[in-house]
């Protein structure tokens, strides 16, 4: 294991997730876009020191890769955070911000939270890195992941746009059309078709026990953290919708984020 450069790596994602400490919904928001993106630079910057037989086309690519993740992931926090900002100054918005004051959490979880997601961020660039260190030539494979995560990245995208384009006309229902017939969160779908494509693109270089454990586990993690977060949208959305016959017609018969594996629901419906 490369364990000089996975520190310099996660020294790298630590910093740039260090905004956490500011809003600690940060560590897994803006600082996560950050962190993806300036791993991936840092991974580009060591191949800069010290080339392998990596093709340097190919590091460009997957590196481009991360930085359009993160920049998508990032920008996309930023503007709804903007919005937020402007809302709060309005009447309403600091009534609201009066009930719903952050309680300030202690130092020592911030930190905890901090180097368990900066060691998770690292896992997540750690197949570009692997295939720096071990100087792998093949392309084929590689280049089929990076269309599986381009093609997860497009979905995430169009998901997004589709949400708030759909919101805008009926802010009382969930949305349902384009993606949202296909499977009720089409974002956390993308979210996983782009890391399995970052996986994918790994798999011919892995060299050992320990790359293949640091890849699978982000991967295993990422799919996790989806569908506990597709869980928790649900219950969001029962609290609100469930009196709605309409949102129930939907939620029954629309896959909750594979298509066509029937799983409606992740949560008991009362």
């Amino acid at each position: 294991m490369p364990w000089a450069l996975l520190g310099i790596l996660l020294a790298v994602c630590a910093v740039m997730c260090a905004v956490g400490f500011y809003k600690f919904v940060y560590f897994l928001s803006l600082g996560y876009g950050f962190a993806i993106a300036g791993g991936s630079i840092a991974v580009l910057i060591m191949y800069f020191v010290n080339p392998t037989a990596t093709p340097l086309w190919l590091m460009l690519i997957m590196t481009a890769l991360f930085v359009a993740y993160g920049a998508r992931l990032s920008g996309f926090l930023l503007v709804r955070e903007l919005k937020s900002a402007t809302f709060r100054k309005t009447e309403v918005g600091k009534d609201t911000l009066v009930k719903n004051k952050d309680k300030k959490m202690p130092i020592f979880v911030l930190v905890f939270i901090w180097i368990f997601v900066s060691i998770l961020y690292v896992a997540q660039v750690s197949p570009v890195l692997f295939r720096f260190v071990n100087g792998s030539t093949d392309y084929i494979l590689p280049m089929i992941g990076v269309c599986v995560s381009v093609f997860g990245l497009i979905l995430e995208s169009i998901a997004d746009a589709q949400k708030s384009a759909q919101k805008k006309v009926r802010p009382d229902m969930v949305a349902t059309k384009g993606l949202y017939k296909i499977v009720r969160c089409p974002n956390y779908l993308g979210e996983i078709t782009f890391w399995t494509g970052v996986f994918i693109s790994g798999i011919s270089t892995y060299a050992n026990v320990g790359q293949w454990i640091t890849a699978a586990l982000a991967y295993v993690c990422i799919v996790y953290i989806m569908f506990n977060g597709a869980q928790r949208l649900e219950k969001r959305q029962m609290a609100r919708y469930g009196d709605n016959a309409e949102y129930n017609e939907y939620a029954n018969k629309t896959p909750i984020i594979i298509p066509l594996l029937p799983i409606y629901h992740l949560n008991k419906k009362k």
